[in-house]
């Protein structure tokens, strides 16, 4: 028996690339102290100059899960005719290709950051940080927007299982919660523990893609 949709099997592949290295990414910024507040740039900076290894490694996990969600998001969008409306498929993959790219724009800026850590850190070398942090944290909020719409997109528009796509409606709302979180503390400095909640809300629209994946995987 042949695939219903010759790209299923690769989007399955790629969310599930993309949910196994975005969870290795978060699993290594949580407990070491790396999620870089731009309120306090002198402690970003020597946090990670002290762990540069443990810094680029988790970019590179997080650059692989950007790059395999805006493949995936690719892939869907150029499949889109098994589908009853093949409009909103067409919506939902370019939705979370363009969320991938934010994605890939934030961990330039967390790159760059990298660089600034090993000069001496000054005044000038401190704002130029906080500009960078600022642009990083912005930009993965972007993302984070782009990955609440693909993925209420891909709920109506994608042939599931109604418990899957409620499921993919509830992820979308606590996605939601933590794209509106940074404007909660936009007065005051954010606090580690609120960075902590914004990867905690994400999570579930990750294992909702990573659920979505396998189906495609399997499907034939």
């Amino acid at each position: 028996m042949t695939d219903l949709n010759p790209g299923a099997r690769l989007t399955g592949v790629l969310l599930l690339i993309s949910l196994v290295a975005m969870i290795a990414g978060a699993a290594i910024v949580v407990p070491s102290g790396l999620t870089l507040n731009p309120a306090d740039p002198d402690a970003a900076l020597a946090a990670v100059g002290e762990q540069v290894g443990l810094h680029l490694t988790e970019l590179a996990f997080d650059i692989l899960g950007w790059l395999a969600l805006t493949a995936a998001g690719l892939v869907m969008a150029a499949s889109p005719h098994v589908a009853p409306r093949p409009h909103l498929t067409v919506l939902a993959g370019g939705l979370l290709a363009a969320a991938g790219l934010a994605g890939l724009l934030h961990d330039a800026g967390n790159l760059a950051l990298t660089r600034l850590s090993t000069d001496p850190v000054t005044p000038a070398a401190a704002t130029v940080a906080t500009a960078v942090l600022l642009t990083a944290k912005w930009t993965v909020n972007l993302a984070g927007l782009l990955w609440v719409a693909a993925a209420t997109a891909t709920a109506v528009g994608v042939p599931m299982p109604s418990g899957l796509r409620g499921a993919g409606i509830i992820a979308g709302l606590c996605g939601l919660a933590a794209v509106a979180l940074p404007w909660t503390t936009a007065a005051d400095d954010p606090s580690e523990a609120s960075e902590q909640l914004g990867y905690a809300l994400y999570l579930p629209i990750m294992i909702w893609y990573g659920v979505l994946g396998w189906r495609y995987l399997r499907r034939q």
